[in-house]
């Protein structure tokens, strides 16, 4: 496991500090001015997951970023048991922080059982052995100041589209769709809880770009201020998260100041099991 893995692990194993209270941390040092979204829908979703029964997986969890996240104090998480059925069993999590709750999930999980199957076809594209790292197509943009790239992600992302530092640079390049296979960066415990927790911690990392990639802007070029609004995903078979996933993303509509993405997850053996949707806010500032 990279060492950058290994720290998020690390995060989402939460402290039980009472009977549906847990505290959860950021990673020291961290540069951000804001706690990462991914980070606190992953262990807000941890923290459900432990008042669950483990024959009960999580199906689908809708969240909402109430406030920004202050990385330097601990986040608590307080869980609701809103209800325990026959079938379902259904989680309410709030995270508080200096007395304020800054974001809730709702998360629902249930007890597998048979029922009709189809899905959608699985995009055809290059395997992700035959694609570049984000890693090296940093340093190949930015030279040393993106070497300084590598290393530093706990998830290996491997772009099959255009980065939207090119898009920015070239029109053509502009699209609402992109793809790229992500998986951890190292082998994880045998927890399917984990992997379920770690992916929502990926998700969030490429999603909005899509809305990026079609207006020709980049989070680095300093005419935009973002952030997550929302988030759910819904999971529709087990996976393992240090597997590779095709993620295909693409932005339906922006507008408002808001712009809206929607990605799916693929084994490589083609199974469609995880489905993500997010609304973002990106305003204009340059």
């Amino acid at each position: 496991m990279s060492k950058a893995l290994d720290a998020v692990v690390e995060l989402l194993d939460l402290e039980q500090i009472e009977l549906d209270i847990f505290r959860g941390r950021s990673p020291e040092n961290e540069r951000r001015q804001r706690v990462f979204g991914g980070q606190v829908a992953g262990q807000a979703l941890v923290a459900a997951g432990r008042t669950v029964p483990d024959d009960r997986p999580v199906h689908s969890m809708h969240a909402y970023f109430i406030r920004p996240g202050d990385p330097t104090v601990p986040l608590i998480y307080l869980v609701d048991r809103v209800r325990d059925g026959r079938s379902f069993t259904t989680r309410r999590v709030s995270a508080v922080q200096h007395g304020k709750t800054i974001f809730t999930l709702s998360a629902s999980f249930h007890h597998p059982e048979p029922g009709v199957l189809h899905q959608r076809t699985m995009p055809d594209v290059p395997a992700p052995q035959d694609v570049p790292s984000t890693a090296e197509r940093m340093e190949e943009l930015f030279g040393e100041e993106g070497r300084e790239y590598r290393g530093r992600n706990p998830i290996d992302i491997r772009h099959l589209g255009p980065l939207s530092f090119e898009a920015a640079r070239d029109p053509s390049l502009r699209v609402a769709r992109s793809m790229a296979w992500i998986r951890a960066d190292g082998e994880l415990p045998d927890d399917p809880l984990l992997h379920v927790c770690i992916m929502t911690y990926a998700s969030d990392m490429t999603l909005l770009d899509s809305v990026l990639l079609a207006n020709g802007l980049t989070w680095a070029d300093g005419k935009i201020a973002g952030a997550s609004l929302d988030h759910a995903m819904w999971f529709h078979r087990p996976f393992r998260a240090d597997r590779w996933l095709l993620y295909s993303q693409e932005s339906p509509v922006a507008a408002g100041g808001r712009g809206l993405a929607r990605g799916e997850l693929f084994t490589q053996d083609g199974e469609l099991v995880v489905s993500v949707m997010q609304e973002g806010l990106i305003r204009l500032i340059g």
